[in-house]
């Protein structure tokens, strides 16, 4: 396993950790968090030409453009009150990132 590999998976749970926060909590602070941790991943995988990296890159677009639509949403709403509208979007881009980060894990061999 390459130093690359290590630091993304670590990214990848580090972020796995968050979303588990963010669901319990309801913090939205954690987006914080979360975007330092997808950025961290972007930066690993992005270019790497690692077979392995290359194979995840579909899940990888998934959570990179999920987290992108999370930020585009809280840029719109007004005063930082996320209305029912948005919640449900939220809730969408975020199972979405959920999903690709268990399909990660599930072909890294890591759950």
């Amino acid at each position: 396993m390459t130093p690359e590999l290590q630091k993304f998976i670590n990214a990848l749970y580090a972020l796995n950790q968050t979303m588990k926060q963010l669901f319990e909590s309801g913090d939205i602070g954690l987006f914080t968090e979360m975007n330092r941790e997808i950025k961290e991943m972007y930066r690993l995988q992005h270019g790497n030409n690692d077979p392995i990296m290359e194979a995840i890159d579909i899940d990888c677009d998934i959570i990179y453009h999920n987290f992108d639509m999370i930020v585009a949403v809280l840029r719109t709403t007004e005063d930082g009150v996320i209305d029912r509208g948005a919640q449900t979007a939220l809730n969408k881009f975020l199972h979405n990132i959920d999903d690709s980060v268990v399909s990660i894990a599930s072909a890294l061999g890591v759950v």
